[in-house]
């Protein structure tokens, strides 16, 4: 599509395939709630990693046919791997298609240097009145107890790295202006909102700890490396980030998720 690709700001190593599927298992219904695809129709996912998202899509959708890509191939191996171990009936390709009747995207914009472009550029890929899904977080929806400044700089820090690298991890409140730029009609976007506390413990363990603050901690060498932190600082503010996991602790954080019409 001619669209310039932000660095992905984390990593692909293997503790990052595995923080995407505990991010994937914990809020699969959340964030797939609502999302059903015919039996017979084609979808397009774009950007689909180690395939943490494609084992849920499949699932829900066993008479879809998909079609996943992804830049790295690594990625691509991982994802054919899971699918074919977790959902070995499913009709997936790993290949690209001409047309489709959807098109499915989640955490993929916030790693673009031109998400509406990109926004823009899906539409040749779509059938007349195709649909297109974005699903995107947004770390500054982030709220939790204990309140911590120390906590909040280092969520900048990695807010700081994905913009340096390209990217918006605060995209999630753009999408409907960015659709409807994009030349996309009906646009709709409702929030997903996380909470977890200790009445939700499946929760402080599979979002709070190895989901949100796994990824903020990985890039602490990165952080530390570009001058935005001491080696403390980022210490105490990670401590005080898995306070929030504690018994008389509270996290909260919103996804946002878009659906939208094909503009002809």
């Amino acid at each position: 599509m001619g669209t310039a690709t932000a660095g992905y700001v984390h990593g692909y190593s293997t503790d990052e395939a595995r923080r995407l599927g505990d991010q994937a298992n914990t809020l699969a219904e959340l964030l797939h709630d609502g999302t059903s695809y015919p039996p017979g129709s084609s979808v397009l996912e774009v950007g689909c990693g180690v395939g943490a998202q494609t084992v849920h899509l499949v699932t829900a959708n066993p008479g879809a046919r998909f079609v996943a890509v992804d830049i790295s191939e690594s990625s691509l191996a991982a994802a054919r791997a899971r699918v074919a171990a977790e959902a070995p009936e499913a009709l997936v390709e790993w290949h690209r298609a001409v047309l489709f009747d959807h098109v499915f995207l989640c955490f993929v914009l916030e790693h673009l240097r031109e998400p509406e472009r990109a926004l823009a550029g899906l539409q040749r890929v779509l059938r007349p009145g195709g649909t297109i899904t974005v699903i995107e977080g947004d770390h500054g929806s982030a709220f939790y107890h204990p309140a911590s400044a120390r906590a909040q700089a280092a969520i900048d820090c990695l807010v700081q790295l994905q913009a340096a690298a390209g990217g918006d991890a605060l995209i999630g409140r753009q999408l409907q202006p960015l659709l409807t730029g994009a030349g996309y009609r009906e646009v709709v976007v409702r929030p997903c909102t996380v909470y977890a506390d200790q009445t939700r413990p499946e929760l402080v363990d599979g979002f709070t700890l190895n989901t949100f603050i796994a990824m903020v901690e990985a890039v602490g060498d990165a952080a530390l490396a570009a001058g935005l932190t001491t080696s403390a600082d980022w210490q105490r503010g990670i401590d005080d980030l898995r306070s929030t996991a504690d018994h008389d602790g509270t996290f909260h954080y919103t996804f946002f998720k878009a659906a939208a019409l094909k503009s002809h």
